[in-house]
């Protein structure tokens, strides 16, 4: 199975190019699996938890086994190798050590007669991070969601990931979300994990926020219970969009296709836009060569045929510009002096600069969230980031010249708006 190779220009549109930036962020029978699930648990509670988890999962546990105990997390420490602990705690220190160098401070200005204006920061205090489980153990996800509420000292962390047939957590997973900080790990996966966190049951208590990524079917979950809880942003199925010109390698062009191609859901898309023809045909070969030798091949398979792009534009102008309509999750850029090209790049949830920036770093440890937007909600939604744990209020505290200065523009706006009360409030409090 090839790649298609088309070519593309803004005067001369291409309907496989147009069916890859119009791709649908949410699936709509996903919604309607999703928004059955979840009238059922507002209404039936832990026994419609345990009945999905059967059904979705295989695994037959009672309400009372759902949440992970000590005893199965001390196990996870012995079952997880060294290699990978030690590669969790160096990913771990660089997640750490980018979520405080990024968080907003207090802050306060002088309103102009003596008095203070400003914002605070508090923490949330109940989060739920949903971990995929069940196409791949995402172990990196753990530590790119749950330490990020903890550096912002969340002190209840909840944590929903699949159990096997089984019954049982992938230690690995269990490791890792405990090392970011969860206080309570629960074996929920799907759309039942998030109807939990929402609605809250008799096991599981409601949180106020969720995040995380899915498949279709969490992504159209979460956007059913916004309002119930807050959210962080769209992030389905996965993305990547290259923008390389002759001085990339073929082989890493490639590879980084496959990287996002292979999380197993089908419906992840890829994108190479090149001003390189032979660039063009030589990655096509090397998907190719490549797709024989990775172990998730069927999957992968299904990308390129329904969900994977290699686009010949004139010009690496025109390329950005057909990048940034496809707002992709990740953005490579693989030219010449790529620093260059990073402000040019608007709508992307992350930007990997340069041959040596591999997306994949970003995945497991270079520092920022891999939470990020995708079915082209970059264009309107940044990544998850430790902000998103807090609260943000703004202070006002006036002087009695601070208000006698406003006094005219409130009544202004009172009268115009026929809210008189508003007015009076202000002007009585200079009454004699």
């Amino acid at each position: 199975m090839q790649a298609k190779i088309v070519r593309w220009s803004p005067a001369a549109p291409h309907a496989a190019v147009d069916a890859l930036l119009h791709r649908p962020a949410f699936d709509a029978g996903a919604e309607q699996v999703a928004r059955e699930v979840l009238d059922a648990i507002r209404a039936e509670g832990d026994a419609a938890l345990v009945r999905y988890v059967k059904k979705f999962d295989g695994a037959d546990i009672a309400p009372a086994q759902l949440r992970v105990t000590s005893e199965e997390i001390k196990a996870s420490y012995e079952a997880v190798d060294l290699e990978f602990k030690q590669s969790a705690t160096e990913a771990y220190k660089r997640i750490i050590h980018f979520s405080k160098s990024g968080m907003r401070k207090d802050w306060t200005i002088a309103s102009p007669k003596g008095g203070v204006l400003g914002e605070q920061f508090t923490p949330l205090a109940r989060v739920g991070c949903y971990i995929p489980g069940g196409a791949a153990p995402l172990a990196s996800t753990a530590l790119m969601t749950a330490t990020l509420a903890r550096v912002a000292d969340v002190r209840e962390v909840v944590a929903c990931t699949p159990a096997g047939k089984d019954g049982k957590v992938n230690p690995y997973l269990l490791y890792t979300l405990d090392l970011a900080g969860a206080t309570e790990i629960y074996k929920l996966g799907g759309v039942q994990a998030i109807g939990a966190m929402a609605f809250g049951t008799a096991t599981i208590r409601k949180v106020q926020k969720i995040v995380g990524p899915g498949g279709p079917f969490v992504t159209a979950a979460k956007r059913l219970v916004y309002g119930h809880v807050d959210l962080d942003l769209v992030a389905g199925p996965s993305e990547i969009a290259i923008l390389a010109d002759e001085t990339a390698n073929p082989a890493a062009v490639a590879a980084d296709l496959l990287s996002q191609a292979e999380h197993g859901t089908g419906h992840e898309k890829a994108l190479l836009v090149t001003s390189s023809e032979m660039l063009a045909k030589a990655v096509q070969a090397e998907l190719t060569k490549q797709t024989a030798t990775l172990s998730r091949r069927v999957a992968i398979e299904k990308v390129i045929e329904h969900g994977l792009l290699l686009v010949i534009v004139e010009q690496l102008d025109a390329g950005m510009d057909l990048c940034n309509l496809f707002a992709p999750e990740h953005l490579e850029i693989m030219v010449r002096e790529p620093r260059s090209w990073a402000r040019k790049a608007t709508s992307a949830g992350a930007v990997f600069l340069g041959p040596w920036t591999p997306e994949a770093a970003g995945d497991f440890v270079a520092g920022p969230s891999h939470v990020l937007p995708t079915g082209g909600m970059a264009a309107v939604f940044s990544g998850l980031t430790v902000d998103l744990f807090r609260r943000r209020t703004s202070i006002v505290s006036l002087t009695r010249a601070d208000l006698q200065e406003m006094l005219p523009v409130i009544e202004a706006f009172g009268r115009v708006e026929q809210l008189d009360g508003h007015a009076r409030s202000a002007k009585i409090r200079f009454a004699k």
